[in-house]
């Protein structure tokens, strides 16, 4: 009797234990992750085997569909970056970006359902 209660008892720990840590997987995420680099960071020929890009850091940038702001995501301090996006079609540039001095985006990026995109997009500050 005490075996058959301790053996329902373990189970009902495991089904317990099973439901909880199911419980805390987080769903399959979709969106979009990635660096941004900005160059060239100094004038002058390109060097062979010279990076001539650094990280862009601590830079916002703005995620569209069409004319309308979908989310928005600022670069750290190694230019990366990951935001939570739905499946579908998107570009991204820097944020408040005339267009004018160099070029941050706009990047085209498609997203699909249960994936995260990884990217790395070079931006060019106009300097040659």
């Amino acid at each position: 009797m005490v075996s058959r209660a301790l053996a329902l008892g373990l189970l009902f720990l495991f089904a317990v234990e099973r439901s909880t840590s199911l419980a805390q997987q987080p769903d399959k995420m979709t969106g979009l992750e990635g660096q941004i680099r900005v160059g060239s960071t100094h004038g002058g020929p390109i060097h062979q085997g010279v990076d001539d890009s650094q990280p862009l850091t601590n830079t916002a940038f703005v995620v569209k569909q069409r004319d309308r702001v979908i989310a928005s995501f600022e670069t750290d301090g190694q230019g990366r970056f990951h935001v939570a996006l739905p499946a579908g079609k998107y570009f991204v540039s820097k944020k408040d970006w005339k267009g004018i001095g160099g070029n941050y985006g706009p990047f085209e990026v498609d997203i699909v359902a249960g994936q995260v995109k990884k990217v790395e997009w070079k931006c060019d500050t106009g300097m040659d």
